[in-house]
């Protein structure tokens, strides 16, 4: 199983997650246009995608997904609160349901319900069936749950949100109400709270931690690269951007 990444950040969002002949999509946030001519250097052929997965509505993960589904004729996944919150009435999308995992290909995918300011968010737990190797994706999140840590435990590979530094979204531009979304029950996850994660859940069998949705005005790649460091548990991280994402990662 390997990932890659188009884009991560507050303008665009898409993952790719591949294993055997199994191609699937993670939301996407970019316009058809830019979302072409980004997988290009992945040799990827859009319409050899088998799924895209979407997390929830919110534009930077959703904003080019009906477009991209219905030129390509990929299947869309995703919870019936988010169909309804950005969907059109016609398009056909098949259903997702928190706890209830389901089998694309090569790949079970596991979603997860969390706590973001979104009708019916998830994130994804992706299992390679034949070996046994585990992927989490795990952004977009405003606080850590016991479900989180039970469900995010035991991986091989990570893909986990650093969204802001507590000081800098303080010090910031964003005007208060922004700030307290962002840095609310339902916002997204600060290095603090990413942190502690990875001190709660077992780390043992992790072989690769990618640090995600790095904002550009309240967080710096640096930061979250010293940070990660000080944890003897975990490996070294690697850092997804906004222009380039990362390329492929093999798990």
């Amino acid at each position: 199983m390997r990932i890659a990444s188009l884009g991560s950040g507050s303008k665009g969002n898409a993952t790719l997650v591949q294993h055997g002949d199994t191609t699937l999509l993670v939301d996407n946030g970019f316009s058809l246009r830019k979302f072409t001519q980004r997988l290009e250097r992945f040799e990827i052929d859009p319409g050899s995608i088998d799924a895209l997965l979407l997390t929830h509505e919110h534009g930077d993960h959703s904003g080019g997904v009906e477009r991209l589904c219905v030129a390509h004729s990929i299947p869309l996944w995703t919870a019936v609160g988010t169909a309804r919150a950005v969907l059109s009435p016609q398009f056909e999308y098949r259903r997702l349901v928190a706890g209830q995992s389901i089998t694309i290909g090569d790949i079970e995918v596991l979603p997860v319900t969390v706590p973001h300011d979104a009708n019916e968010p998830l994130q994804f737990i992706f299992h390679q069936i034949d070996i046994g190797k585990r992927l989490g994706i795990l952004t977009d999140t405003g606080h850590i749950t016991r479900h989180i840590v039970d469900s995010f435990s035991c991986l091989d590979a990570l893909l986990l949100e650093f969204n802001y530094d507590s000081e800098m979204l303080e010090r910031g531009p964003y005007p208060e109400m922004l700030k307290q979304r962002v840095g609310g029950n339902h916002g997204h996850l600060s290095n603090d709270q990413s942190l502690d994660l990875l001190r709660r859940i077992d780390t043992s069998s992790l072989n690769c931690l990618i640090a995600a949705h790095i904002s550009e005005k309240n967080n710096s790649a640096e930061i979250v690269d010293a940070l990660i460091r000080q944890l003897d548990a975990v490996p070294v991280p690697v850092l997804a951007n906004q222009e380039a994402g990362f390329d492929w990662i093999s798990i």
